[in-house]
């Protein structure tokens, strides 16, 4: 609830495992509220669920522990370099820190690797955040990833999905814009806070 008024209602979404969902909506359609809810960012006013077989609202710690949510809020801390920021990740959730190079050099920031986030563009910066989502390897949520992003920088979030898949990992895209038909087993749509397309499982 927000001043009162419900931002989502009566969702109700079954996700399967290793499945790559378009969350699609206009804006307000309640796209990103529902995806801070998946992800414990918020707590939910009423009603419940499960996130990779975790209660939503008492073992909140176990998903956020198992899952990344890429939004417009990268996260990110801007006094440290760029992989100064990945490491810090990886202690953070006891990731090999070698992995941190590498996975820069996959979204093209090796260059500036030690160079500080808060001199990042936006779309570097979502660049960043991509990077410490690819080497997290949680269940992913995006929410509007393409926004702010080179044509270079779109291609990563196409690749990462493309690697999620083959990881077997569970994806929500949450978007206005369309990913490759290719990426995604199913569209579910959204409007006014409700789902307003058929919630099962894909079979």
């Amino acid at each position: 609830m927000f001043d009162g008024l419900a931002a989502v209602s009566q969702v109700s979404l079954e996700i399967a495992h290793e499945e790559t969902v378009w969350l699609r909506g206009w804006n307000g359609s309640g796209k990103t509220t529902l995806l801070r809810l998946i992800a414990t960012a918020i707590s939910p006013t009423f009603g419940g669920g499960s996130v990779l077989g975790f209660d939503l609202r008492t073992e909140r710690s176990a998903i956020r522990a198992r899952t990344d949510l890429l939004s417009h809020e990268t996260r990110l801390y801007g006094d440290l370099t760029a992989v100064e920021n990945l490491r810090f990740a990886c202690t953070l959730y006891d990731i090999d820190p070698r992995l941190a190079g590498p996975t820069l050099e996959r979204v093209g920031l090796d260059e500036v690797a030690a160079v500080r986030a808060d001199r990042f563009s936006q779309g570097m910066r979502q660049r960043l955040a991509l990077a410490r989502c690819l080497m997290r390897a949680p269940a992913l949520m995006l929410d509007e990833p393409y926004a702010a992003l080179d044509v270079d920088a779109r291609v990563v979030v196409d690749e990462m999905l493309v690697t999620a898949r083959a990881g077997g990992q569970t994806v929500v895209v949450a978007s206005h814009e369309a990913p490759p038909a290719h990426l995604i087993d199913r569209e579910v749509t959204m409007d006014g806070g409700r789902v307003v397309t058929p919630t099962g499982v894909a079979p």
